[in-house]
């Protein structure tokens, strides 16, 4: 069994209130869940409202799946307009660990 997770550092754009960050965020994070069956969640920076953090965990017993699920989540986020990807943290786990 694999375990892969994903740290993602986003600088938001024209966000003024954390009212308008979490309507931001939340959709990235349900279409991240929705699309890949992902665990994700922000994690992070919750008091800031210009920035965020999102991590999110994927397990599989196959680590070619794992590591194809875990670029299409980066490429989600990379893609979307409304924020600035700053870093990806990638962590991997075997059975080996």
């Amino acid at each position: 069994m694999y375990v892969g997770t994903l740290s993602f550092d986003l600088l938001l754009g024209d966000v003024r209130s954390l009212k308008e960050k979490r309507s931001v965020i939340r959709p990235i994070v349900a279409e991240l869940h929705r699309k890949y069956a992902v665990s994700v969640a922000e994690v992070g920076d919750q008091d800031l409202y210009r920035r965020a953090r999102i991590g999110l965990a994927v397990v599989s017993g196959n680590a070619g799946h794992l590591i194809d699920v875990m670029d299409r989540c980066e490429r989600l986020v990379a893609a979307r307009p409304e924020v600035e990807l700053l870093s990806v943290r990638r962590r991997l786990h075997g059975d080996d660990d």
